[in-house]
C-alpha cells in the first residue's frame, strides 16, 4: 500500500511583476502516491517557485494544487530539504529537529537520526559536523514533519560531488524504507538518474513541459552505465532558458 499522497498540480498562471512573461501558464501534472518525480531544467525556469507552490509557501498564482485529494492549503505540512541545511548553530541536532515542529517526540526525533545514520550524534553541534552529515540532519527534520511528502530543493548542489554519492544512498534508503512522495529539484540530470523514478524536464517561459520520462529500472538495479544512459538522455532535453 502506498505511503505517500498523490499531487495534481493544475496551474493557471503564476507570474512575478518583475517578468515580461508567466512563469507558468497552463500547466498540468499529475504526480502518483509513493513515486519519486524529479523537476529538471535549467536555473530561473521556475522549478523552486512550482516546489514552493506544492508546499504552500507561494499561494499567489491562479489554479489548484491537492494533495491527498485535499487542497494543498489545508493538507498536512511537507517535509522540506532546502539548498542548505539551514540548521540553528546554537542548538544540538536533536533540538534542531524538535524545535521545528513541537509535537515532535524526542523518541521520534532520536529515531530520525538513526534512519539518516547519525545515532550517537545527538548532542552534537552544526560546526561539529561535515556537510554531508548537515544535510542527513535536514533530512531526518524533514521526516519529522511529515514522512509521507518530501520536496528537495536541489538538496545537493553544494556538496563535492566524490559526498554526493554517499548522500544519494541515506536518500534512497530513506525513500525505499519509508514510501514518500518525493519531488525533487535538480538542474542535474545526473541527480534524477539515480533516485527518481520519473523526471519531468520543464524550458521555457513560461515553463512548459519539454519531456515526461518514466525509468523501468529500478533505482536499486541501475548500474553506473545506466545512470549514465538516464542522465545523457536527460541532458538531450535541456537547454539553457534565456534570462
Amino acid at each position: 500500500m502506498a505511503n505517500g499522497p498523490d499531487l495534481k498540480l493544475e496551474i493557471t498562471e503564476k507570474r512575478f511583476a518583475v517578468l515580461p512573461q508567466p512563469l507558468y501558464a497552463d500547466l498540468r501534472l499529475d504526480i502518483a502516491a509513493s513515486s519519486v518525480v524529479a523537476l529538471v531544467g535549467p536555473s530561473g525556469v521556475g522549478k523552486s517557485s512550482l516546489l514552493r507552490m506544492i508546499a504552500g509557501i507561494d499561494t499567489e498564482f491562479s489554479g489548484s494544487i491537492t494533495i491527498g485529494g485535499r487542497p494543498a492549503a489545508d493538507a498536512p505540512p511537507a517535509g522540506f530539504v532546502f539548498q542548505d541545511p539551514r540548521l540553528l548553530p546554537w542548538l544540538t541536532m536533536l533540538d534542531n529537529i524538535l524545535a521545528i515542529r513541537p509535537e515532535t517526540r524526542v523518541a521520534d526525533a532520536l529515531k530520525w537520526l538513526e534512519r539518516v545514520g547519525l545515532k550517537g550524534y545527538e548532542k552534537a553541534f552544526p560546526h561539529e559536523l561535515s556537510g554531508g552529515m548537515q544535510r542527513r540532519v535536514a533530512l531526518a527534520r524533514a521526516l519529522s514533519v511529515n514522512p509521507k511528502l518530501l520536496l528537495l530543493d536541489e538538496p545537493f548542489v553544494s556538496l563535492d560531488r566524490h559526498l554526493v554519492a554517499g548522500i544519494l544512498a541515506v536518500f534512497i534508503d530513506v525513500i525505499e524504507a519509508e514510501k514518500p512522495t518525493v519531488v525533487l529539484v535538480t538542474h542535474l540530470p545526473e541527480d534524477a538518474a539515480r533516485i527518481a523514478d520519473r523526471a519531468i524536464v520543464l524550458d521555457g517561459r513560461p515553463a512548459r513541459i519539454v519531456a515526461d520520462l518514466a525509468f523501468d529500472v529500478p533505482r536499486a538495479a541501475r548500474t553506473p552505465l545506466e545512470v549514465v544512459r538516464l542522465t545523457e538522455l536527460l541532458g538531450s532535453f535541456s537547454a539553457e532558458t534565456p534570462a
